[in-house]
């Protein structure tokens, strides 16, 4: 059985339970792209969609294809696997003008229908393996049309999304009845960019969406993007000269390691204090480069999905501009010492109302990036956020959104 098969089953139980209790939920007045009312931005993230054929990727029972119908005058064709879900849906709603209900694969229906104007999913894409999805998605849809994806990022234990395209075991939780287990492929916000770039989509925005719980794990994304237009063919471009260049930038990374007692610094032995960091290496990730620096300097181990970039900050020494990536640790196991043959040590868990004076100054344009409000001096720096940090900057920001079923 493949993967897509097992979530098939599972969401064909559940619906099976739906069924079994009557249950059918309402036609919304807005699209609601998380588990929570009125949280994020609404229909109006389609675009107008009056007239338009829009896809309803998994619809499950059809009352946000039928919102769309009825409200925007959208031709909705809302496809969903489970034979128990599409029941529910034609069992309620057949027959709304604007909405077609198909039982069957979405990939599948791709290569028959004519293209889309425009396509969603609420919670569904990510049971979809991406690389089967997203190529047929990009020929499905007409160049220009949005495509706007409602996706896991931290589930209810905390467990935020993951750095390789690989699906993983979740669990649907619903009323008293036992977990549904499934496997979804739970990606960080940067490899869906990644995915929707290479598949031949420009991602204009992704979304962090919370509950007003603060007590709540769950976090949702909300990502936005367009199909490109055809690609033209490819200019071709000459190899660079084999004398190496003078050196004129330098890359770093900085990383914010905060706990209950504060934040992790060090002290050079010139008597600065500073952050753990250092220079990447050719070929690594800044995440692998936070994780390495960190490892390094203070013994503290971490991975590279316990790691969260805020930003660059561009700023010059002489000749030499400098870019420093800040990056925020969220879990890390050990204790921070002093390592052997490097420059820092003496690590101390600092309260943020209590930090030393004499910071690095690259330490300092990153904790002011992280939380303006800390009155610490340091020379300007241009700081530009990530796309896809969507946390205010004067809070930490948290990890990865759970799987909530509809009621």
């Amino acid at each position: 059985m493949t993967v897509e098969d097992v979530n098939a089953e599972a969401w064909t139980t559940y619906g099976r339970r739906q069924l079994n209790r009557g249950y059918m939920p309402p036609v919304p007045e807005r699209l609601e792209w998380a588990p929570w009312k009125g949280v994020g931005p609404g229909t109006e993230v389609l675009g107008d969609i009056t007239g338009k054929r829009v896809l309803d990727i998994g619809s499950g029972a059809g009352h946000h294809a039928v919102h769309l119908a009825r409200a925007h005058g959208a031709q909705v064709h809302a496809v969903e696997r489970s034979a128990t879900q599409h029941r529910r849906a034609t069992g309620t709603h057949a027959g709304t003008p604007g909405v077609r209900f198909v039982h069957g694969d979405v990939v599948d229906h791709l290569r028959t229908a004519e293209p889309f104007d425009a396509a969603y999913a609420i919670g569904s894409l990510a049971f979809i393996d991406p690389h089967r999805v997203l190529p047929a998605l990009r020929d499905g849809l007409r160049p220009g049309a949005p495509l706007v994806l409602s996706l896991i990022h931290t589930d209810l234990h905390g467990h935020g999304p993951s750095t390789t395209v690989a699906a993983r075991e979740q669990m649907v939780r619903h009323r008293d009845h036992p977990p549904l287990p499934t496997r979804m492929w739970v990606l960080a916000p940067r490899l869906w960019e990644d995915l929707l770039t290479e598949y031949g989509f420009r991602v204009e925005g992704i979304d962090l969406l919370r509950s007003s719980d603060e007590d709540s794990p769950v976090v949702q994304q909300l990502v936005r993007a367009r199909r490109l237009p055809v690609r033209p063919v490819r200019v071709s471009s000459r190899p660079r000269t084999t004398r190496p260049p003078v050196p004129h930038a330098a890359v770093g990374v900085g990383a914010i390691v905060f706990g209950d007692q504060g934040v992790l610094l060090g002290r050079h032995r010139h008597g600065t204090f500073e952050l753990p960091g250092g220079t990447v290496e050719a070929g690594e990730s800044l995440e692998a480069t936070v994780v390495r620096e960190l490892a390094e300097e203070t013994g503290l181990i971490a991975r590279p999905d316990d790691v969260t970039l805020l930003g660059t900050l561009v700023d010059h020494v002489g000749d030499v501009v400098r870019v420093t990536v800040g990056a925020v640790v969220h879990a890390w196991q050990g204790r921070p010492a002093t390592q052997p043959d490097e420059s820092v040590g003496e690590w101390a868990w600092c309260p943020l109302d209590r930090l030393p004076g004499g910071l690095f100054v690259c330490s300092a344009q990153i904790l002011t990036a992280w939380r303006p409000d800390l009155p610490i001096d340091h020379t300007p720096a241009h700081f530009t956020p990530y796309a896809w940090r969507t946390a205010p900057a004067t809070t930490a920001l948290p990890g990865p959104a759970g799987v909530v079923a509809e009621e």
